[in-house]
């Protein structure tokens, strides 16, 4: 089993290395029942190669693709490793996706094989064998509603691992085999097909190699220094690059330890529990939590909602500097010192986050009063900019020189540059090998001399840091000539706890405008300490209060607009409380909560018309999709509200005041 470093170039590789050099390490965490279950290296190891030997057993081989569909689970992580020992691609699926978003993808990648969690994907598989006619094994994980099933093709993981364990007692030689398999492996060879969410029209499939994954997962370890005594909760989609990365291609790279939590509704708790040491969210997760903070200190007894308050001050004045070494007055030490006795850990332990050394956000901007908050707190929360085509990494936050307005250096080994219209491109070692069965497209991105084109608009400041304005295809002009960045006027909107989700008009237009959805949590926990009756999202949204709130919230940003000159012409001038939460299972969203603009536009088209005609209410019929497929009709009378704008003098004369 023994391996030379060099040539540790593909995932199978490194499971190798770790289940010799690190072998007695946990590398896989499950919660299940309310008990943590724990598995080394080398048991991962066994795990996998009996895992492995079944699929071979049941005729998986090199080139072969297979579905993985489920929540963040250790048998699912082991899938993607016992396929790719035999040169088969795993294909990650979005576990929420609908049946139409699932078949396309299934079918796109040809796929033959699908691991399962449970009866519920196995379900939606099922349906779907009409439409995916390559598709001939079913292999799930969670057994329970399954026993009436029809066996045929249909396999539990414990079965395909007999089938391993089987196949080395018929035949001494097929471990060894199995060995000479993974060795043939190249970091040349497909890793992973990971499809893009989708934004602008179908998901593409993207060509991930063992080298672009196994590398990006090495650069990122050194670069914040993770070893095998790091630990990570894996939460987010296993469809979604950011896991791929984070979760499977650092953890094998570096022999990091992987968590996975009992449910999507306990992570909290369980990441309590597990401590990490390195964690991953997008900003709407880190929105959610400082929503849920504001919500339990407004329900907090007068003495310690001023005492939050009193040294939220201190942590604003001096935290960012103490967490980046930089002077701060003894005074201000001292405070901040006490503060964290009896404020900030508390809250870190709440969140999780006791043991937290680096934290990242990427996905969307984040706004910057946001990523100071948790700074404050002594969170060292850093910002990164990738995508699935460049394996995540583009550029990174190194420690000492984050800023909220910027998304770091160029990462190891990447090189960046701007072209004249402003688009931003890059080279590294994680860049795609192409899309699948989609040559037009990979053209397109990648340019003759490999160059990528990330769609995305943006300059290299004075510190040689990237800043991103916004998707270069939405950046805009209003018809005065002043510059429309939507994303920047969007994430600002939603560091105010009351908002969920905003989407801003303006492009070829007199002035900007935008759709509103609240928050359920924060303005639902308002509604109750004011004794306000409401019965849906619905009823809730076209309250008036609420709009007082939301109006107020408004025009506290563009008072803060109009004190930038760049932004100062993008002040919202008319805006309305959608009807309905925006959701990906209507198309609203992409899977990973990314905003579907043009879809939108086209969906909510006589709301928009409202926003500009004049109008003082619209009354719009919207069909929605429910949990279990069903379809159905939202009806709303949307109001409208005008705001007023203002000059930079008169925005600094009121901050003053």
């Amino acid at each position: 089993m023994s391996l030379e470093p060099a040539r540790f170039d593909t995932i199978p590789k490194l499971l190798l290395r770790n289940a010799q050099q690190q072998g007695r390490r946990p590398a896989f965490r499950e919660k299940e029942f309310g008990i943590w279950q724990s598995w080394t290296w080398k048991e991962a190891h066994e795990e996998i190669r009996l895992f492995s030997l079944g699929l071979k057993a049941l005729g998986l081989k090199r080139g072969d693709t297979i579905a993985i569909i489920g929540d963040n689970r250790p048998h699912l992580y082991w899938a993607f490793a016992a396929a790719q020992c035999l040169g088969a691609i795993p294909v990650p699926v979005y576990q929420d996706s609908v049946a139409e978003e699932m078949a396309y993808v299934l079918s796109h990648a040809e796929v033959k094989f699908a691991v399962a969690e449970n009866q519920e994907q196995v379900d939606k598989i099922i349906s779907l064998k009409d439409q995916v006619p390559s598709l001939i094994v079913v292999i799930y994980d969670d057994a329970r509603g399954l026993k009436s099933y029809d066996p045929t093709n249909l396999h539990a993981i414990e079965g395909v691992q007999s089938l391993g364990r089987d196949a080395l007692k018929r035949d001494p030689s097929a471990g060894a085999e199995w060995l000479a398999e993974i060795d043939r492996g190249q970091g040349s060879d497909v890793s992973v097909i990971l499809y893009t969410s989708g934004t602008t029209g179908k998901p593409k499939g993207v060509m991930l190699t063992h080298e672009n994954v196994v590398v990006s997962g090495q650069n990122a370890n050194i670069f914040d220094r993770f070893t095998p005594d790091d630990t990570m909760i894996a939460y987010l989609p296993m469809a979604w690059v950011g896991d791929h990365i984070f979760s499977y291609g650092q953890a094998y790279a570096g022999a990091l330890c992987i968590a996975c939590p009992e449910s999507p509704e306990t992570i909290v708790e369980d990441r309590r529990e597990i401590g990490p040491t390195y964690f991953f969210a997008p900003p709407r997760v880190f929105e959610n939590l400082l929503t849920q903070i504001m919500v339990r200190m407004e329900d907090a007894g007068r003495t310690k909602k001023a005492m939050f308050h009193y040294f939220l001050k201190v942590a604003r004045r001096a935290g960012e500097k103490i967490l980046d070494g930089k002077p701060v007055g003894t005074g201000d030490r001292v405070l901040y010192a006490l503060g964290d006795t009896l404020v900030y850990a508390p809250l870190r332990n709440r969140m999780g986050f006791s043991n937290l050394r680096v934290a990242y956000t990427a996905g969307e901007a984040i706004g910057p009063e946001l990523f100071s908050f948790f700074r404050s707190l002594g969170i060292n929360l850093k910002q990164l900019y990738g995508q699935t085509e460049a394996s995540v990494f583009i550029t990174l936050q190194p420690d000492g020189e984050v800023y909220p307005e910027t998304v770091g250096k160029p990462g190891p080994d990447i090189d960046i540059k701007i072209e004249d219209s402003g688009e931003v491109l890059f080279k590294s070692p994680g860049v795609f090998l192409k899309y699948f069965k989609n040559d037009e497209a990979t053209a397109a991105t990648k340019t003759p001399d490999g160059w990528v084109r990330t769609g995305d608009a943006g300059f290299i400041d004075q510190r040689g840091h990237l800043r991103i304005i916004d998707r270069a295809k939405d950046v805009g002009r209003l018809n005065n000539g002043t510059l429309f960045a939507p994303k920047y006027i969007e994430n600002r909107l939603k560091f105010f706890p009351e908002i969920k989700e905003a989407v801003a008009f303006g492009h070829g237009r007199d002035y900007v405008t935008a759709l509103i959805n609240i928050d359920l949590t924060s303005v639902g926990s308002w509604a109750e300490r004011n004794n306000i009756v409401y019965a849906s999202y619905q009823e809730l949204a076209a309250h008036p209060q609420v709009y007082d709130m939301i109006e107020r919230r408004v025009d506290e940003l563009n008072k803060a607009l109009a004190a930038e000159p760049m932004v100062a012409g993008s002040q919202m001038q008319r805006f309305l409380i959608l009807h309905k939460e925006l959701d990906a299972d209507d198309g609203e969203l992409t899977r990973t909560q990314k905003v579907r603009r043009s879809f939108i536009a086209d969906r909510y088209a006589p709301l928009i018309k409202a926003l500009y005609d004049g109008s003082e209410r619209c009354v719009i019929a919207t069909e929605v999709t429910f949990e279990d497929g069903r379809k159905g009709t939202i009806e709303g009378d949307v109001r409208i509200i005008s705001l007023k704008t203002y000059s930079a003098a008169i925005a600094l004369k009121e901050a003053a005041e």
